[in-house]
C-alpha cells in the first residue's frame, strides 16, 4: 500500500480542537527528564489494575470505560503506551489515548512500564512488561467488559517500540515475561521506533555497546507472516527518530505478507501532533485514520 501524506492547511477546526482537549483527549508528550518523576497511582475518570509485581514494585493499567458499559459486554479495546526513551514517562502521557478511545465506545487503557529512571531498567525490561500488560488484559477481558480477539495496542515513540512488540511471535528478550494470552488485534504506532541498531534509534549505545542486544531488540527484524495489522504514523522532519525506519518497516512487514499503512506527515518533527503550529489539526486527523483504519478490521463499535 502507498503511503498518504498529510499536510496541515489552516485551522479551519478549531472547535473540534477545543473539544478535544476538553475532554482531555490529547496525548501529553514531555522528553525532558524530570529528577522527581513518579507514576501515579490513580488518574482521573480511570479505574487502576495492578498488572505485574513483584516485592519492591508495581506496575498498574489505568482502564477508562465507555459510558453505558454493561458487564456482559465485549468491546474493542485499546491499550496504550507512553513514550520516553524507555528511559522516562508515565501513563499521564498516554491517558489522553484511552480517554478517547472511551469517549468512542472502546475500552480505553492507558499500561505503566519500567523505564531506566524510575526502576534503573533496560530498554528489554519495557519490552517485557508491554507483553505483561497484553497478557493481563486478555485474561481478564471478560471483567473489564473487552473481547479478547479485538485488543488494539497501540504507543508512541518508544512506547511504539513496546507495543510493536507484543505482535512479535519470537521468544522476548528478557526473562521475567509473564505467559503469553493472546496476540493484538491490530498495531497503531506514532512516530514509531522500530529499529534499534546502529542507523536506528538508541542503537548499540543504548543496549550497553552491545549490537547483539540492539539487534535482538529491533522489531524490523523481528517480522513474520501473519502479524497483526499495523498503522504508522511518522514525520519527515523527525529529528529523533528517522523516519527512513518507518518507511522500512513497512516495506518490510508487506514484504511477509503483512498489512502496513504509513501515513506521513510532512511538517512537524518527532512530536509534530503535540505542537502549537498545526499540531492540533495532525492529532484530529490522527483519530480520523485509526477509526477508518480499526473500521476496515471490524474493529470499530457499532453506531
Amino acid at each position: 500500500m502507498q503511503a498518504f501524506f498529510f499536510r496541515p492547511m489552516g485551522y479551519a477546526i478549531t472547535a473540534l480542537v477545543r473539544a478535544l482537549a476538553g475532554l482531555c483527549l490529547v496525548p501529553t508528550l514531555v522528553f525532558a527528564a524530570e529528577s522527581t518523576e513518579v507514576a501515579p497511582l490513580t488518574l482521573p475518570g480511570a479505574q487502576a489494575f495492578v498488572y505485574k509485581a513483584q516485592a519492591d514494585w508495581e506496575l498498574r493499567l489505568h482502564v477508562v470505560s465507555p459510558a453505558g458499559l454493561h458487564p456482559a459486554d465485549r468491546r474493542t479495546a485499546v491499550l496504550a503506551f507512553f513514550g520516553g526513551g524507555w528511559s522516562s514517562g508515565t501513563p499521564e502521557r498516554s491517558i489522553g489515548w484511552a480517554r478517547w478511545a472511551a469517549s468512542q465506545g472502546m475500552v480505553g487503557i492507558a499500561a505503566d512500564y519500567r523505564t531506566r529512571q524510575r526502576f534503573q531498567t533496560t530498554p528489554e525490561a519495557s519490552i517485557s512488561d508491554g507483553r505483561s500488560a497484553l497478557a493481563w488484559v486478555a485474561a481478564h477481558a471478560a471483567e473489564l467488559g473487552v473481547d479478547p480477539q479485538k485488543i488494539v495496542v497501540m504507543g508512541s515513540s518508544a512506547g511504539a517500540h513496546v507495543a510493536a512488540w507484543t505482535a512479535l511471535t519470537q521468544s522476548p528478550p528478557w526473562p521475567d515475561e509473564q505467559p503469553r494470552g493472546a496476540l493484538p488485534a491490530a498495531l497503531m504506532l506514532v512516530s514509531p521506533v522500530t529499529d534499534t541498531k546502529a542507523g536506528g534509534y538508541g542503537g548499540p549505545a543504548r543496549f550497553g555497546d552491545s549490537p547483539g542486544r540492539a539487534l535482538a531488540a529491533s522489531v524490523t527484524d523481528h517480522l513474520s507472516p501473519g502479524m497483526a495489522p499495523s498503522l504508522v504514523f511518522h514525520a519527515v522532519q523527525d529529528k529523533t527518530v528517522p523516519y527512513a525506519n518507518s518507511e522500512a518497516f513497512c516495506a518490510a512487514m508487506r514484504a511477509q505478507q503483512n498489512r502496513c499503512t504509513l501515513v506521513t506527515f510532512s511538517e512537524g518533527g518527532h512530536t509534530f501532533y503535540a505542537q502549537s503550529q498545526g499540531g492540533a489539526l495532525a492529532l484530529a486527523k490522527i483519530y480520523a485514520e485509526m477509526q477508518a483504519f480499526m473500521e476496515s478490521l471490524g474493529l470499530w463499535p457499532a453506531p
